[in-house]
């Protein structure tokens, strides 16, 4: 069917036949993208994917210098692939939405004999019937007598057991044949059993992943992906086209071709996927890791076991490793250093949620940060259609993720292995004085992370009628800064840890839990409704475990009753959000079952502070001030400590002087770092001069606060934020009939 802006304005001419060779449509000419057609097709790949008409009626302009040939296929990767005006497709062809795909069709033997121009002419990752393996240093062959085979012009070298590949001086590729390995044989009839389980929605589906997943998660190349899906859906690796299926089937109601067809068979698709993949990491390339990490995404798919054999997959095929200057084509460099991060980030996420040994260390890791240049997508890329997600706003939302699990690998390596524990334990009573002085330089590297995060990235900034993930981004990053309180508040024991300090590291503990409370508040449709990082379900439950550790080791009642009043707001917090996004009835499960724990808690034994007034004067919600001057007439030890200025970072909660309800405000950012609250300085000196009207610091046990401040003083770094938000928490999820549940 015609697009409503085609015309037929020029010569009279039979459309979609070429007049040259050469000549690319009118389509391609306008948003200057290379226009490719197959032998034996009328239309060209990016029409057909866009369902317009192919047309050569406009006169040809004059030409610019051309590029000499790699360097114009590779260009062409790094330029807007899809035409911005895009056209609408009607239910009269959404039965026949996908491809002309023939399952006789044979797939590609060698895609550098592939006639006519192709992105994958020179790939190393993702060749067809051949698979990569690095040769390392300390295997069977040795490097030096590699460096003297007679390498021909394309930089390889046949041996009888395969093929070596030269990518660069210093490393080489052994490239195996396919054939022979586990479920080789039976790779085309998987193909077609997952596409037939689609028929006809294939291309649909297609459509919907790059405009809703991708965005946000770019760990495939759009044109590669959509150049093979053109002559035949029998190139994938199978578990890669399963995995893209089924995680984009979670949003099949926001395509509206599909929203009142019936949807095609998850189980089945998963079923074929898993099988698929324990036979494709017998013979390893790109997709082999695209799939995996693809298939992780789904709400019930993460699987530590599976997250292992990826970091080995990406190992064999070198992803660990600089590609920066390897002989391989530009797209496939970007796309390297793309997929890296991603298992980089699957593996330390992983070892959070599962709290297992992360598999990655730094000093086998040379992969260079992602820059603007290995993303090929950008704005004009972007969908208009309602429900997609921003093209541009992901790739920042992807390179900020990158940079927060580097300081939670930080984390993980400082605190939470067993090196680092022992070492704890070694310190004795003087453990927590440790694990404050390791947290400054972390605490400092979040801070300065959250301060330089992107104003398009806030919390508010979402556009009419778009999907924002912005929302993994944040409570990644609550996790992170929870993931290293929980250390602290655990090293915390009333008979060795001075009462002022607990006070202290307690109170700053109470801050983040009141913020990443609030901010779960705050969710809006439209971040729910988006793609949401395997981390997020169990992230959410992280803020729910640590207000229950936070109960459990309350040194008084009214403190304990304070945290299972702010569970309880939480958990219905949970369950109405959950309306919208259902992977967060995990973080209900867990929070159900950590109360049912904590409601076994009898009335808790007061904290043994220095005498019976500085305990009443804790218990009875006395501020930090009262605390310490009652603390500093029973023991000299109080001269060593610091004041609340030099420990904390975010405003305190501040108790309205005066108020009979007890409510609570954030009178403003402190001006000191959360660097200075671990500051060994800090920690060696406490002025004698103190004022007595210091802003106060809420006593643990002082009861509720609607934590109305808390997430504004969490946004504090920059303007932006979330708007006050009134009423009822299940007042701001109404969503409209017929709007489906992501899963």
């Amino acid at each position: 069917m015609a697009s409503p802006s085609t015309t037929t304005q020029g010569p009279a001419e039979p459309l979609n036949t070429r007049t040259r060779r050469d000549r690319p449509c009118d389509a391609c000419r306008r948003r200057k993208s290379r226009c490719v057609i197959h032998e034996g097709a009328e239309v060209c790949v990016l029409c057909e994917f866009h369902k317009q008409e192919c047309t050569f009626v406009q006169s040809p302009q004059p030409r610019k210098r051309r590029l000499n040939g790699d360097a114009r296929e590779e260009d062409t990767s790094k330029r807007r692939s899809p035409d911005t005006e895009h056209a609408r497709r009607t239910s009269q062809n959404a039965g026949s939405s996908a491809p002309n795909i023939r399952t006789n069709n044979p797939p590609v033997d060698d895609y550098a004999n592939l006639k006519g121009p192709s992105l994958l002419k020179k790939t190393l990752g993702l060749q067809n019937h051949r698979h990569s393996q690095h040769v390392g240093s300390t295997n069977e062959f040795e490097p030096c007598l590699i460096n003297l085979s007679p390498f021909d012009k394309k930089d390889e070298y046949s041996l009888s057991r395969g093929m070596l590949r030269r990518v660069s001086d210093y490393d080489t590729f052994l490239m195996l044949p396919d054939q022979g390995t586990q479920g080789h044989g039976d790779e085309l009839a998987d193909l077609d059993a997952i596409q037939n389980v689609v028929t006809p929605h294939g291309q649909a589906l297609v459509n919907l992943y790059f405009r809703i997943v991708h965005p946000s998660f770019p760990i495939l190349h759009k044109k590669v992906f959509l150049e093979k899906y053109s002559r035949t859906h029998r190139e994938f690796s199978p578990p890669l086209l399963a995995a893209v299926y089924i995680l984009v089937l979670n949003w099949w109601s926001y395509s509206s071709d599909l929203a009142n067809l019936p949807k095609p068979d998850v189980k089945e698709l998963e079923r074929l996927a898993l099988k698929t993949i324990n036979d494709v990491i017998h013979r390893p390339k790109l997709s082999t890791v695209q799939a995996g990490l693809l298939l992780l995404q789904r709400p019930e798919g993460d699987s530590w076991a599976l997250t292992a054999q990826l970091v080995a997959v990406g190992q064999e095929l070198g992803l660990h490793l600089d590609c920066s200057k390897w002989k391989i084509p530009d797209w496939e460099r970007g796309l390297r250093k793309r997929l890296a991060w991603a298992l980089f980030m699957q593996d330390k996420w992983g070892a959070l949620t599962h709290g297992r040994p992360s598999h990655i260390f730094r000093s086998n890791w040379a992969v260079r940060p992602v820059v603007k240049e290995d993303f090929p997508e950008n704005a004009a890329d972007e969908d208009d259609e309602e429900g997609s997600a921003e093209v541009e706003k992901g790739i920042m939302l992807f390179s900020q993720m990158i940079s927060l699990t580097e300081i939670l690998s930080e984390v993980l390596e400082t605190f939470y292995t067993i090196k680092a524990a022992q070492e704890i334990e070694n310190e004795g009573k003087d453990g927590t004085r440790l694990i404050l002085e390791r947290a400054k330089p972390v605490q400092i590297k979040l801070k300065e992370w959250f301060s330089r995060l992107p104003g398009c990235l806030r919390m508010d900034s979402t556009k009419i009628r778009k999907l924002s993930s912005t929302g993994y981004l944040h409570l990644a990053y609550f996790a992170t800064e929870i993931t290293l309180h929980r250390r602290i508040v655990r090293s915390l024991n009333p008979t060795t840890t001075d009462p002022y300090l607990l006070h202290i590291c307690r109170s700053a503990a109470k801050t983040r839990l009141i913020s990443a409370m609030d901010f779960v508040n705050r969710l809006k449709p439209e971040h729910l409704q988006s793609f949401w990082y395997f981390a997020s379900k169990v992230n959410f439950a992280l803020i729910g475990t640590f207000g229950g550790l936070l109960w459990a080791t309350a040194p008084g009642k009214e403190e304990a009753e304070f945290y299972k009043s702010r569970l309880g707001e939480y958990r219905w917090t949970l369950r109405v959000s959950s309306k919208g996004a259902e992977f967060m009835e995990f973080a209900v499960g867990m929070l159900d079952a950590s109360t049912r724990l904590l409601r076994g808690i009898r009335d808790k034994k007061p904290l043994f502070l220095a005498d019976d007034e500085t305990k009443r004067a804790y218990e009875n919600g006395g501020s930090e001030a009262e605390i310490q001057t009652e603390f500093s007439k029973t023991s000299n030890y109080s001269q060593s400590l610091p004041s609340q200025d030099q420990l904390m970072t975010d405003a305190p909660l501040q108790r309205t002087r005066g108020s009979t309800d007890s409510t609570f405000s954030y009178p403003g950012r402190s001006s000191h770092s959360d660097a200075d609250m671990y500051s060994t300085e800090a920690m060696e000196q406490f002025p004698s001069d103190r004022q007595s009207n210091m802003s106060g610091l809420a006593s643990p046990s002082t009861s509720t606060s609607s934590g109305s401040g808390s997430y504004e003083a969490y946004m504090a770094p920059s303007s932006s934020g979330f708007p006050p938000v009134g009423g009822r928490s299940e007042d701001r999820f109404n969503y409209p009939a017929g709007t489906e549940t992501r899963g």
